[in-house]
């Protein structure tokens, strides 16, 4: 449902993406792993169609993101890192305008709206202002607004960053749960995310994937039972000349 081909992506003299290729089937929920720097967001929005490429394919469920954005992109939920609210809104009312500009109108935007609120366990905040919520309701908000279409894919930007153990152990439970009838891509630097919620994980380095495999097949590959004994195995550390 998500295949990258020899994405690159340059920003002047300096190569944020290099050569990467990858596959996201349905039901699959891979884990994009990496050091800051490392090129994840890059790809993430290349991949949500943010930002071009500067070679190589993107296909969001056989359709070419760049020679048919529109449509590719109504078959993605994107969730940015610190995605943006309008914190004067209720959380229902930013839903409703979230929807309309999906092109949701009358009984199909209330029935979106219901259920993005439903599965993201909004419903005591629905009518509570933006700008009172927790941050753990925050995500969740950003969240359901990525939902309301209910997407084939899913492309989440460190869903988790900043929110405590409780907070977090929501969330990857809400992601698995969703991976189980929709692509999901999600780039984090918390290797804990990758037993929690992610059947596969790809860890890049220098804009370039070093590691592809389930938790079980990466450990095995490296003989390592800690993930994150396999990533400082396989990534460049910032202090290395």
């Amino acid at each position: 449902m998500i295949e990258v081909t020899q994405l690159c992506k340059s920003f002047g003299s300096k190569r944020a993406v290099a050569d990467l290729s990858f596959q996201v089937k349905k039901g699959e929920v891979l884990g994009f792993l990496g050091p800051n720097g490392a090129g994840k967001s890059t790809t993430m929005r290349m991949v949500s169609g943010y930002f071009p490429p500067s070679s190589g394919n993107i296909s969001i469920c056989g359709v070419d993101i760049l020679k048919q954005p529109e449509l590719a992109k109504s078959k993605i939920g994107y969730l940015p890192e610190s995605a943006p609210l309008y914190d004067d809104m209720t959380v229902k009312g930013f839903l409703r305008f979230a929807a309309e500009i999906r092109g949701l109108r009358g009984a199909s935007r209330k029935d979106a709206v219901e259920r993005a609120i439903e599965t993201c366990f909004l419903q005591k905040v629905a009518h509570q202002s933006i700008d009172t919520l927790s941050k753990g309701y925050r995500h969740r908000t950003c969240l359901a607004q990525a939902l309301l279409h209910d997407p084939e894919v899913l492309i989440l930007d460190e869903p988790t960053d900043g929110l405590d153990p409780n907070q977090k152990h929501e969330v990857r439970e809400l992601i698995k749960n969703l991976g189980k009838e929709k692509a999901i891509l999600f780039s984090t630097h918390i290797l804990e995310e990758v037993d929690a919620s992610c059947t596969r994980a790809i860890i890049v380095d220098q804009g370039k994937a070093v590691a592809n495999g389930s938790p079980s097949e990466l450990r095995a590959q490296y003989g390592m039972d800690s993930l994150h004994d396999i990533f400082r195995k396989v990534t460049t550390l910032d202090t290395a000349s």
